[in-house]
């Protein structure tokens, strides 16, 4: 197609246990909502705000529970569902050794390149500006947009970006690709995957991913810059301090055993996907794509396949998680109030189904997550997980933490307590639903 050349032109270029367990650990005279408890302060941008869900939880809940589990310096935190990595990234600021289990690819970079402090600065803002320069370049030579297949386009949410940005970011992805040295490879990715969700695209979080308004245009040469002058800014302040080495392993924490050494961690600290019927692949679909980590159905359905079951567009025939749960009585008559509540209200579609199943999947995948973790803490070993209630689709109250306690509980672990850490608003019921931090401790063999 022919460029409308004026359009492409750069904006600027210059839980479970008892429900009476739950008044052990009594909540705060006022729980805080989303807008204090879980908002990413100021200084704690560096690292954290390199890349960053829209619902992560923030770096001043992952301190409070390194002290309130007594770390010391060199002790081993792992987060098994990494997500993009405020957990190892935090260890690392506090002078920990982090260890993450990530199985979605772009979450996986993310929390990789923000635990990456090695690269130069200087360099990285050099090399930076010169592919910038080649970026704008090729963008001002271009006679024709540049665009993903079909079938990559049918992986993206509609309208999620308009034609002059994504071929912007395509372009500015090749030059990335063919200039920047190796070692500062994932650093120009991670900056671009910012850029698309950020500034190129027309996507809202709110906190579902959905579309809003048409970006016709977009500076993404200039925003990427932005980025990556973050990235060399971070870098530069702490070059030189002295830090642990942070590792992301790319596995499925349902089956961590080739990844960790035995007794090898002091302490966990996570937060799992909630059985809230969201696709977690949503959220990143557009970076994904574009920068060839999902190319296809075929791949989309492996990634799928690796994470744990929390909604019904990944849920699979041969799934067997639920067997680990078939005899907890409490997680059963949930999945019977959920099926009745759906027979009730004459819910027939074919995801709609699958409510009942998919609540069983995902709490049996939990169990057989910590049924797995624990021949690799070492005896004492404290774990927190950060949890919410749901109120479904359906609207049955599934109360994550206090399931996920009990659980623990049958396979050895200790619940020390559920703190209440904020209160979320349920878009369905517009109640305001608990989140919580599930300790568990470890006491070995």
């Amino acid at each position: 197609m022919d460029i409308n050349l004026e359009l492409l032109k750069e904006n600027d270029i210059s839980k479970g246990f008892s429900q009476n367990s739950r008044s052990q650990t009594p909540p705060p005279k006022k729980a805080k909502g989303n807008g204090s408890a879980n908002r990413l302060d100021v200084a704690d941008r560096a690292f954290h705000d390199w890349y960053r869900f829209v619902l992560s939880y923030p770096p001043h809940l992952v301190r409070d529970y390194f002290s309130k589990f007594g770390l010391k310096k060199g002790q081993v935190v792992l987060d098994p569902f990494c997500g993009t990595g405020t957990t190892v990234v935090e260890a690392k600021l506090q002078g920990l050794r982090g260890v993450g289990i990530e199985a979605n690819d772009m979450a996986w970079l993310a929390s990789n390149v923000k635990s990456d402090w090695g690269i130069c600065a200087t360099d990285l803002l050099s090399e930076a500006s010169s592919c910038a320069n080649e970026a704008r370049r090729k963008i001002a030579q271009a006679r024709k947009l540049r665009s993903l297949s079909d079938e990559q386009m049918k992986l993206l949410l509609t309208d999620s970006i308009c034609p002059v940005p994504l071929h912007k970011s395509l372009l500015l992805k090749e030059v990335i690709e063919q200039s920047m040295p190796p070692v500062m490879m994932t650093h120009a990715r991670l900056a671009l995957a910012k850029t698309l969700v950020n500034s190129a695209s027309n996507l809202h979080f709110g906190p579902e991913v959905g579309v809003r308004g048409r970006k016709e245009d977009a500076d993404v040469v200039g925003a990427w810059m932005d980025n990556i002058e973050v990235m060399s800014s971070d870098l530069t302040k702490f070059a030189g301090k002295r830090h642990f080495k942070t590792t992301v392993h790319k596995a499925d924490s349902r089956d961590i055993g080739t990844v960790l050494m035995p007794e090898s961690i002091d302490a966990v600290f996570t937060s799992p996907p909630y059985p809230n019927e969201k696709d977690y692949t949503r959220t990143t679909r557009l970076e994904s794509v574009l920068l060839g980590l999902v190319k296809d159905k075929a791949s989309l359905r492996i990634l799928k396949k690796g994470l744990l079951r929390s909604n019904t567009r990944g849920v699979y025939t041969v799934d067997e998680d639920d067997l680990w749960v078939r005899d907890n009585a409490n997680i059963q008559a949930l999945a019977e109030e959920i099926e009745r509540r759906r027979i009730e209200l004459k819910k027939d579609s074919g995801f709609e189904r699958l409510y009942a199943r998919v609540t069983k999947l995902y709490f049996g995948g939990m169990a057989r997550h910590l049924a797995d973790l624990r021949p690799y803490l070492k005896p004492g070993a404290m774990l927190g997980y950060v949890v919410g209630d749901q109120a479904s689709y359906l609207r049955v109250m599934i109360r994550t933490g206090s399931l996920l306690g009990e659980i623990a509980e049958s396979l050895g672990y200790e619940v020390v307590s559920l703190d209440l850490f904020r209160t979320r608003l349920a878009t369905a019921t517009k109640t305001q639903m608990r989140e919580e931090v599930l300790v568990l401790r470890w006491p070995g063999k």
